[in-house]
């Protein structure tokens, strides 16, 4: 089993940068795929990057694509989220992701665990 920490939310100005953090508990951090999720106010769940067991291969939302970024550290059992040039409709409820599928599984939102979130007001 593993338990997700998320920490790094806050409230930024339109065009600013934050990073999200995700610690994970376990000693098998790196048999999962990665990933990060938002929810905005009165919306669903959406997906937002994911990160394969080695760090090799990403994938993004295009809505975040070339703003975000989604790292990960094995040894530490952290994932991360650098995000650029936010914008007020990035403003959500942040959520990590852990799952023993892929990419492709966890982009559909098929997680095996879930952090509580954080979150993130970006102003105009």
């Amino acid at each position: 089993q593993v338990q997700l920490v998320e920490s790094g939310g806050g409230l930024v100005q339109a065009g600013g940068s934050l990073r999200l953090s995700c610690a994970a508990s376990g000693r098998t951090f790196s048999s999962y795929t990665m990933g990060w999720f938002r929810q905005a106010p009165g919306k669903e769940r959406e997906f937002v990057a994911a990160i394969t067991r080695s760090g090799g291969i990403t994938n993004y939302a295009d809505s975040v694509k070339g703003r975000f970024t989604i790292s990960r550290d094995n040894a530490k059992n952290t994932v991360t989220l650098q995000m650029n040039s936010l914008k007020p409709e990035d403003t959500a409820v942040y959520y990590c992701a852990a799952d023993l599928g892929t990419i492709a599984t966890m982009t559909l939102g098929d997680i095996n665990y879930w952090g509580k979130g954080t979150l993130l007001t970006v102003s105009s």
